[in-house]
């Protein structure tokens, strides 16, 4: 037991040792726990393999929306007759926090097996050590709290046994201490509202249309709400929560680089992103806000020069309400 204590204390420091990275969007600590299922090839034991189900504890660290690397422990389900430890590192297929989301995990296992419950086939059997590789699906159940499940293969190469081959079935839920949310940067650029109409008669209260514009560019690829366009996003939040009664659709779009399926897909991230920065950061109602993504399909620059490409990477919207000025 000394080297499976060991190997767990190393992981947990090693992702200790990540916590003075700045914390940012869908990064950071998490916690949970897992159950596994585990088939141990027949090779390691007289009378053909075994199975056993061990109940764990992972403690995880997430560099980024795509990487996590993860240590965890564990002991069999009703017994103890294998312990188990294990480091990871986790890579996510596709970006955002809406959905299943598949990905590819990787890493060194090590096993713990009680010589008194089991009959090897071989000497030097009750410690070994595996590498492994796996695919599973993971799904955000809220904001703080993951659901995973992989399958994974596990190759023995400790102790020159050739053929050894386990299979192992994994579920985890972690909780994340520092819940994703969508990154947003503000700089101010200028309000663009359309002109009061001519004054009405005195005699008469003057009755003005006021239209409040949002055009949120987008950096290259990315769909992340720059620091530019926190005044016009406030202007948009403060008329609608003035105004109970209207609404406020998003359009999103792309330049032209890239496949047509790609930047439909990138079009309606954009959109979520400013979405949810109404949200967050203005307390704005996500039901009065709907969405839609064009992709590269409607330019309104020429997408082969760099100043038309950065002019169509973006997300408008439009609201226009009545104010009544004077007596």
């Amino acid at each position: 037991m000394a080297r499976f204590s060991a190997i767990g204390i190393a992981g947990a420091t090693l992702l200790a040792s990540t916590l003075t990275v700045n914390v940012s969007a869908n990064e950071g600590l998490y916690l949970g726990g897992s159950v596994t299922g585990y088939y141990l090839d027949s090779e390691r034991f007289v009378g053909g393999g075994d199975e056993a189900y061990v109940g764990g504890l992972n403690l995880g660290y997430r560099f980024s929306d795509r990487w996590a690397l993860e240590a965890g422990v564990g002991t069999e389900i009703g017994g103890n007759a294998m312990d188990t430890a294990r480091i990871d590192a986790l890579y996510y297929l596709n970006e955002g926090t809406k959905g299943w989301r598949p990905y590819l995990v990787g890493g060194y296992a090590y096993y713990d097996l009680n010589d008194s419950d089991y009959n090897f086939s071989e000497v030097n059997q009750e410690y070994t050590e595996q590498v492994s590789l796996g695919f599973g699906l993971s799904k955000m159940l809220d904001r703080q709290w993951e659901f995973r499940s992989d399958i994974r293969g596990l190759h023995k190469v400790s102790d020159s046994q050739d053929g050894v081959d386990d299979l192992a079935l994994n579920f985890a839920v972690n909780y994340y201490f520092n819940p994703p949310k969508p990154v947003a940067v503000v700089e101010p650029t200028p309000e663009p509202v359309a002109p009061p109409p001519p004054p009405a008669p005195a005699e008469e209260p003057e009755v003005r249309t006021i239209t409040v514009r949002l055009n949120v560019e987008f950096e290259f690829d990315k769909a992340v709400v720059r620091a530019i366009y926190g005044d016009e996003l406030e202007a948009i939040a403060n008329a609608m929560k003035a105004h109970g009664d209207i609404d406020l659709v998003l359009e999103g779009h792309t330049d032209s680089a890239g496949s047509d399926d790609y930047n439909q897909s990138l079009s309606e991230r954009r959109v979520i992103a400013v979405e949810a920065k109404l949200a967050e950061m203005y307390g704005l109602d996500p039901a009065r806000v709907s969405t839609v993504g064009y992709g590269e399909a409607r330019p309104i620059a020429d997408n082969s020069t760099k100043e038309g490409r950065a002019r169509n990477r973006r997300v408008i919207g439009e609201l226009s309400y009545s104010e009544v000025f004077g007596d």
